[in-house]
């Protein structure tokens, strides 16, 4: 049971046209949005943050990104945001390989060594206590530009909120988001958990 349950959908007509964004991302609007909903702001701010951080603006693509995410929430245990991370990244062109094997990527043939930086930064960053260092640091340097670790980085804090956010309200978790985890996450031992 949620701490807080979701509005409607038309609870909010501004939040609503914002939250079209994730049509495209996940085929529905998720519940968290419309959990926040209940402060306008709070829900518009997110959308507009969330606008911004998955913008492709360099190299790093839409499914990166998301795979990225997928780390981060896998990593603190919010496993409403591993199913929609993982679902995203399948949307956005992630093949079966790669979204079944993300966590062999050291030993994988089937993500570039900038990739693997980027999923060694999303592992330390989300991790308590942070545990980016130098190595993590020089290997970012290494394989992207300022900008693109500017967005690696906001893809990692982004799912930060989401998984604290999520996590603490136990946000119930739609159909297609439960549907991508059984089917995308099975060798994983994934489950919704709390979210039902």
């Amino acid at each position: 049971m949620p701490l807080i349950t979701p509005l409607p959908t038309d609870a909010n007509k501004e939040v609503i046209e914002l939250a079209e964004f994730f049509n495209e991302t996940l085929g529905f609007c998720p519940n968290s949005v419309l959990t926040m909903q209940r402060r306008p702001a709070i829900a518009k701010a997110f959308i507009n943050l969330n606008m911004a951080v998955m913008a492709n603006e360099g190299r790093v693509t839409a499914e990166q990104k998301r795979l990225i995410g997928y780390i981060t929430s896998a990593n603190t245990g919010c496993r409403y945001c591993e199913a929609h991370t993982i679902l995203a990244a399948e949307r956005y062109g992630g093949s079966e390989d790669r979204l079944e094997n993300i966590w062999s990527f050291r030993e994988s043939n089937l993500y570039t060594p900038a990739e693997k930086a980027a999923f060694e930064l999303a592992l330390a960053a989300s991790s308590v206590p942070n545990a980016v260092d130098d190595e993590i640091t020089a290997q970012m340097h290494e394989y992207w530009d300022d900008g693109e670790v500017v967005e690696i980085l906001g893809v990692i804090s982004l799912f930060g909120y989401l998984n604290r956010w999520n996590d603490s309200m136990g946000t119930t978790m739609e159909t297609g988001a439960v549907d991508a985890g059984e089917r995308l996450l099975s060798k994983s031992n994934w489950t919704r958990g709390k979210h039902v």
